[in-house]
């Protein structure tokens, strides 16, 4: 009989990539972790961890039992459902997460919509990156996130979530309101290849897109400043420092002197709902999931 709590310290090796982060995460010593998973070999008669280096790597019997182990943790969630079924009528907590423009368009608007229809939800809201939102999810943390599409994402054939496209959020073009481009409906990245760019943090989310867009576009932009808030990049436009590539649904402070102008070629940033694979059906999830599908196709208008 396999111990479902030592196969889940195992889980967690896979999903952080060392013991000692996945001991981290369970609240456990490395080496408690080390001794469950030394346990669950010899409950298997099979080697699970060899030695890498200084660290340790899954075996391929290891690769082999996660398969099963994802597909029980899936089969788990609908067992649960079924235990708490209350004729379908969602009800209890529903713990969701996103970034920030998430929660101000989507997130907030679909807690007060399940507030009015659903009395005995109780939605509860947390302000997640990309990767901490998976970490909660595959921790049994929160329920559903709102997260943007990015390379470093777990592969959406990954079985433990279920990833679903949500909307694609346009990337205007952001100059101040007295800039030759201004004036225009629709622009070609190309023709702000010589300004002076605003762009994202390196390790922003966002990163990558505006780089792909202009990449798109046939230039390399040249990075004056780099900002984490929307706000500030079109604070800094507004002085003239530079142009930016701002996505549609993000929020800017009004009255800047600072205008959108449309791009050429939709360069984009695309938006999933993630949950655990199984969690989707859970009535809580299938509604706040209605909810997303419903306003998603008015937020970027």
């Amino acid at each position: 009989m396999i111990d479902l709590r030592r196969l889940h310290v195992l889980r967690a090796v896979s999903h952080y990539g060392t013991v000692t982060a996945a001991a981290q995460a369970l609240h456990f010593t490395p080496s408690a972790a080390s001794q469950q998973i030394r346990q669950l070999a010899r409950d298997l008669g099979v080697d699970l961890l060899e030695p890498q280096g200084r660290g340790v790597r899954l075996t391929s019997a290891a690769e082999s039992l996660l398969a099963h182990a994802d597909a029980i943790q899936a089969r788990w969630e609908l067992a649960e459902l079924d235990l708490r079924a209350d004729h379908g009528e969602p009800a209890g907590p529903l713990r969701v997460s996103g970034f920030p423009v998430a929660i101000s368009v989507l997130l907030a608007p679909m807690a007060v919509r399940l507030r009015e229809r659903h009395r005995r939800l109780a939605v509860s809201i947390q302000e997640l990156g990309v990767q901490e939102s998976f970490d909660l999810l595959f921790e049994g943390e929160i329920d559903l996130a709102v997260v943007e599409a990015t390379p470093r994402n777990p592969p959406l054939s990954d079985a433990r979530y279920d990833q679903q496209s949500l909307l694609d959020d346009p990337f205007d073009l952001v100059v101040p309101e007295d800039h030759p481009l201004a004036g225009r409906d629709r622009v070609d990245l190309a023709e702000a290849a010589r300004e002076d760019w605003i762009a994202p943090v390196p390790d922003s989310p966002c990163s990558p897109h505006v780089r792909s867009a202009c990449g798109a576009a046939g230039f390399t932009p040249d990075v004056v400043h780099h900002a984490l808030d929307w706000n500030v990049t079109a604070h800094l436009v507004a002085h003239r420092l530079g142009v930016a590539l701002i996505p549609r649904l993000a929020q800017l402070t009004p009255h800047l002197p600072i205008v959108r102008v449309r791009c050429t070629g939709n360069p984009h940033r695309k938006l999933l709902t993630c949950t655990r694979r199984g969690g989707h059906e859970r009535p809580a999830v299938a509604a706040a999931l209605l909810e997303l599908r419903e306003l998603a196709p008015t937020a970027v208008a």
